[in-house]
């Protein structure tokens, strides 16, 4: 099954939980203020740091035979912030490419069933709209990372936490220009709407009309469950058809909003069994199918989301 199968056809998928999040939280561990999780693969410790949290999302994906998406460390891993962190002299998204390659291979046959996405941010505060390049400007920021990460063998590009529609659109430009299926994924607000305000539907069908070719699929991550249900039906209210775009979801387990999220010393996070039951019921009242964790989630919230998706699997 291609990346664009699982995508398209695939009853559930399962998607990984917060590595960024966990990290930062880890007194062992000291982020990059630059590439954040991309500098661990500097050194081997690093490296086992990250595998480790890799592994336990994959653990649980082959433990229920559930197919997955995992994406390389490289959400702030732009031209400009490598060169702020003094690894312009090398390629580091396919650095973190292979890094990911190499631990989907230790699974053996289940290897198959798992998809590595090379990981692309916006470049400025996810939170902040107005910190979103203008369309022009985003094709010639964003094409080199894109290229890179499509060089090294990647399944599938995914731009995610967009927060403006400008930059989304030209990053959907950069990445149709690789020829590889890509996925957008935007925060969006219960009304219905992108944080930059405009609704979802009409983000959705600006950039399906403009992007040759468009997304694979558009996903929304960095917002509760309940958010993601308000904002849906608002959004199929308005377009049912655009809305069924929306193929992915990978959730926080909290109900705050992006601003009072936004440098949180600490978790305000849900029990795993709530937050599984409550994504079970988007697939069941939206048909998502790509279920995944975002801030607060951990390996304990991805094993009970594949405990219970798994018996929707058509394996």
């Amino acid at each position: 099954m291609t990346f664009h199968d699982a995508v398209s056809r695939a009853h559930v998928v399962l998607a990984e939980g917060a590595v960024i999040e966990r990290l930062r939280r880890d007194p062992a561990v000291t982020l990059d203020p630059h590439v954040l999780n991309l500098a661990l693969l500097n050194d081997e410790d690093g490296r086992r740091r990250l595998a480790r949290i890799y592994r336990q999302y994959l653990d649980i994906g082959q433990a229920y035979d559930l197919p997955m998406l995992v994406l390389t460390p490289t959400w702030r891993t732009n031209p400009e912030r490598v060169r702020a962190a003094g690894l312009a002299d090398r390629d580091v998204n396919a650095d973190a490419a292979r890094f990911m390659m190499a631990v989907r291979s230790s699974y053996g046959p289940y290897a198959s069933r798992v998809y590595v996405g090379g990981l692309l941010g916006p470049r400025g505060d996810a939170y902040r709209p107005a910190e979103a390049l203008a369309t022009d400007d985003v094709y010639a920021f964003h094409r080199p990372q894109a290229a890179a990460l499509a060089a090294a063998g990647v399944d599938f590009l995914l731009a995610a936490t967009l927060p403006a529609v400008t930059e989304a659109l030209g990053l959907a430009r950069a990445l149709a220009a690789c020829n590889y299926p890509y996925v957008l994924s935007f925060i969006i607000r219960p009304d219905g709407t992108c944080l930059d305000g405009t609704p979802l539907h009409e983000a959705i069908r600006r950039i399906d009309g403009e992007a040759k070719p468009p997304p694979t699929a558009y996903f929304v991550n960095c917002v509760h469950p309940a958010v993601f249900a308000a904002a849906l039906e608002a959004a199929r209210a308005r377009d049912p058809q655009a809305c069924k775009r929306v193929g992915g979801l990978q959730a926080n387990t909290s109900l705050l909003s992006p601003e009072e999220l936004d440098g949180r010393p600490d978790l305000d996070s849900a029990s795993p069994d709530d937050f599984a039951a409550a994504m079970l019921d988007l697939h069941h009242r939206f048909g998502v199918r790509i279920l995944g964790g975002c801030c607060g989630t951990d390996d304990r919230h991805i094993a009970a989301l594949a405990r219970q998706v798994a018996p929707l699997s058509d394996r």
